[in-house]
């Protein structure tokens, strides 16, 4: 079986190496970046299975590498951050990073994180072997990341794309903001669920009102894919 590979994105080689030192040791392929237009072109010619994306970058910043990143892949993101930097946890999640680090770390930490991200990326493709999922003039495909909508194929970024296809996957079943958030961006994130909000929103905005299925609101408790 082959190696899964992991690019690292950081400016600071020291850093850098002492990833790769315990990533490599635990069996990972590593591919070191130093700067964020690299990162960009290295995520989609590496094809890595996870990318560890620092915040301050030369050239783009850490932001900006995820939001272009996830216009061609939906690879599970760790964001690094050092302690005292600006960092909004929810705009990165929006944009689309899983998970978040803040630096010094122990290393031991980070390794685990990695390991339990790429678990869960591992078994959301298992689960979603079924491909597609059908609802009146709604086709939503997990193989190419596509939703199509009374013939038309809408513009859906990855986190959008995973949110409404987990809940249409389970329908008229109510999730909380804090259980989607741990099954979607892949780990609890306790008082900050306004990023679920947003996406809902989001996703609202591509429907129309007629249709015989849509995202509900359970005031007090959730959502749910409800279907009339």
């Amino acid at each position: 079986m082959a190696a899964q590979k992991i690019l690292v994105v950081d400016d600071d080689k020291h850093i850098v190496e002492l990833i790769k030192l315990y990533l490599t040791k635990e069996g990972y392929e590593v591919k070191e970046v130093y700067d964020g237009k690299e990162a960009v072109e290295q995520a989609q010619k590496y094809d890595p299975q996870l990318i560890l994306l620092d915040l301050m970058l030369p050239g783009m910043d850490g932001y900006q590498v995820c939001t272009e990143i996830r216009k061609k892949s939906n690879v599970p993101v760790i964001m690094l951050t050092a302690k005292g930097e600006t960092f909004d946890k929810v705009l990165g999640l929006e944009l689309g990073a899983d998970d978040y680090i803040v630096k010094p770390f122990d290393p031991k930490e980070l390794v685990a994180r990695v390991k339990a991200l790429l678990r869960r990326s591992t078994a959301v493709q298992k689960e979603n072997t079924s491909n597609v999922l059908r609802y009146d003039n709604l086709e939503i495909n997990v193989s190419n990341y596509t939703v199509t909508y009374h013939g038309q194929q809408l513009d859906f970024p990855p986190k959008e794309f995973e949110l409404l296809h987990f809940l249409a996957q389970h329908p008229n079943q109510v999730f909380t903001r804090e259980q989607l958030l741990d099954r979607i961006w892949g780990y609890e994130y306790v008082g900050d669920t306004r990023t679920v909000d947003v996406h809902v929103k989001r996703i609202r905005e591509k429907f129309r009102e007629e249709d015989n299925w849509g995202i509900g609101t359970v005031w007090g408790v959730g959502y749910k894919f409800e279907t009339k």
